[in-house]
This record gives C-alpha cells, sequence and structure tokens, in this order.
C-alpha cells in the first residue's frame, strides 16, 4: 500500500491557508490530523484533509464554528 503523504507548504496550498496557519494549528491541538516522520518532517494524508473539509462544511455564516 502506497499513500500519498503532503508537506506543510502544500497542505497549505490545498486548503488555501498559510503555513502558518498549520503551524498554529498542530500547535493548538491539531483539528486538522498529521504525521511526524522522524524528528522534524510534519506530512498530512490527503484522506485527512477531506475528512477535515467535510467536517467543517457550513451552509450558513451564522453557523457556529466546529473544533
Amino acid at each position: 500500500m502506497r499513500i500519498k503523504l503532503l508537506n506543510t507548504k502544500e497542505t497549505a496550498e490545498i486548503l488555501n491557508v498559510s503555513e502558518a496557519f498549520l503551524e498554529r494549528d498542530r500547535w493548538a491541538g491539531a483539528r486538522i490530523p498529521f504525521i511526524k516522520v522522524g524528528a522534524r518532517a510534519i506530512r498530512y494524508r490527503i484522506q485527512d484533509i477531506e475528512r477535515y473539509l467535510d467536517d467543517n462544511l457550513c451552509f450558513s455564516t451564522s453557523e457556529g464554528v466546529r473544533s
């Protein structure tokens, strides 16, 4: 089985957010799951990114933000 892992820059581009946003997310409790490879490398699975997007889909601006 081969799983495509994305780095922080690739993930930020997909989500249209900054790399700093993802760094803060990891520091604050990781709403977007990530994988630590070795001591420093951070990777994201595309299926986790897709699940995050699905879980945060809103239909009104008055809906609360999920954590």
